[in-house]
């Protein structure tokens, strides 16, 4: 049975795009690592959703063994594994 397909949109309320960005950052417990999902963004909502994570992630507590790396944001890709999606390439 192939899984249905369905529009992945912006977080960002009233937007209501599809979301092209993932804004995240590596998280790890020493044993497991994830990647800690803040937004999904479309191209307009980026920058400004990614200012709102950067704070998000500043704000957060972490219980001794954690790490949480500041926020990347990263291409999305239907089908692809977190560990296996792109950074964005740095502004400049």
């Amino acid at each position: 049975m192939t899984m249905s397909s369905y529009p992945v949109l912006c977080y960002r309320p009233g937007c209501g795009r599809p979301a092209a960005f993932k804004i995240a950052s590596r998280w790890s417990d020493g044993v497991t690592h994830e990647l800690k999902t803040y937004f999904l963004a479309c191209p307009a909502c980026v920058d400004g959703l990614f200012e709102q994570a950067r704070a998000k992630q500043a704000a957060c507590r972490l219980a001794p063994g954690e790490t949480l790396d500041p926020p990347d944001v990263f291409a999305l890709a239907r089908g692809t594994r977190d560990r296996e999606l792109a950074k964005r390439p740095a502004k400049g």
